[in-house]
Parts: structure tokens; C-alpha cells; sequence
């Protein structure tokens, strides 16, 4: 179900995050799309063994803070960051260090609905 999985050797490899980062597709109305629930969590293949969503989010949302994402988006090569949704590399790592702190506020509206879609399904 998911493409993001890689089952290689016995072994499960989670591959490409990036995709997951649904903004890459449309750079439009981003930061409204950042409190958006993410309404697909309901076909993930790892929902139903994901039963402490909340308490994850309790322990690991404080440890991304605007110095991180501020270092790894400083960090993104320019050549990856060539958009036409941008003029330059920097107005790219702006859109994203803006993206990922506006994700992070609270309430974390994907937070909340992935808890609501695990209660659901099993």
C-alpha cells in the first residue's frame, strides 16, 4: 500500500521521505495546507500498530526546534532546490523553514487525525 516501504534481505527499509512532504507536488497555498489533517493516514500500512500516537507526539514535536529546521534547511543543496515556484535557493528554504514551523504549531491537526484513524481501524 505504501510506496515509502522496502521490504530488502528480510530486512524493512523506510525510503524516501521526501515524497511524503506532499507540498512538493504544489508549492501553492502551502502554509494553509500545513495545519491540513492528512486525511490519508486511514490507508497507511503502519496505522494499526501505531497505538501511542499522542505520547510520540509529546515526547518527539518539542525536538524539532526553528534552530533544526533552520540547520537543515540551510543545509539543502541549491541544486535541489530548483523550483519555478521560487526565484531563488533561498526563497525555497524560507517556504520550507516556514512550512515545517507552521506544521509543528499546536493543535497538530495530523496528529489528531491519525489518532482518530487508528481508533477506527482496529
Amino acid at each position: 500500500r505504501n510506496p515509502n516501504l522496502l521490504l530488502w534481505h528480510r530486512k524493512l527499509w523506510l525510503i524516501d521521505h521526501g515524497a511524503a512532504l506532499y507540498m512538493h507536488h504544489t508549492w501553492a497555498d502551502y502554509i494553509a495546507r500545513a495545519t491540513s489533517p492528512f486525511a490519508a493516514i486511514k490507508d497507511h500500512v503502519l496505522l494499526p500498530a501505531a497505538s501511542a500516537i499522542a505520547e510520540a507526539d509529546a515526547l518527539l514535536a518539542p525536538r524539532i526546534t526553528p534552530e533544526l529546521i533552520g540547520s537543515l534547511v540551510g543545509a539543502l543543496p541549491d541544486t535541489w532546490l530548483e523550483s519555478s515556484a521560487f526565484a531563488t535557493p533561498d526563497e525555497h528554504r524560507t517556504a520550507y523553514s516556514a512550512y515545517l514551523l507552521r506544521r509543528l504549531e499546536a493543535p497538530r491537526a495530523f496528529v489528531e487525525e491519525a489518532i482518530r484513524a487508528h481508533t477506527q481501524r482496529v
